[in-house]
């Protein structure tokens, strides 16, 4: 269903996304997310990348359920989102309104802005995928 990887020494954590959330499953999401980011030492203005590429859009008890679960969890410094459709993009825009977001359809794009110095633009300008 999805894959969490850290990699402290980048102060990254990294989410992959594999199939779509049911609302009751968010809340064990969350709370692996968040022992296994203690558990890495991470520290809020972590940098994080999702790639919903193999995921859909969400369904809006899904949206409401994340929206909870993960209403205290620490924040980002920079969040670069991978989407595989327009849709999917317009989703991330409506509900993640974080001036520090960017969406990309490449990874590698995405973690290059990550780590790189150029955190500058709203989310519509770091995204790379043309005008889908």
């Amino acid at each position: 269903m999805y894959t969490i990887r850290f990699q402290p020494e980048r102060s990254l954590l990294d989410i992959a996304w594999h199939s779509i959330f049911l609302p009751d499953q968010v809340p064990e999401y969350a709370q692996q997310c968040l022992r296994q980011f203690l558990a890495e030492g991470l520290k809020p203005g972590y940098l994080l990348r999702m790639d919903m590429r193999r995921s859909a859009v969400q369904p809006r008890d899904t949206l409401e359920s994340f929206a909870h679960n993960f209403r205290d969890f620490p924040k980002a410094s920079r969040i670069a989102v991978v989407t595989a459709s327009a849709l999917q993009r317009m989703q991330v825009l409506r509900v993640m309104t974080q001036p520090y977001l960017r969406v990309f359809d490449d990874a590698d794009s995405a973690l290059d802005w990550l780590l790189g110095d150029d955190a500058s633009g709203p989310a519509e300008e770091g995204t790379n995928a043309g005008n889908a």
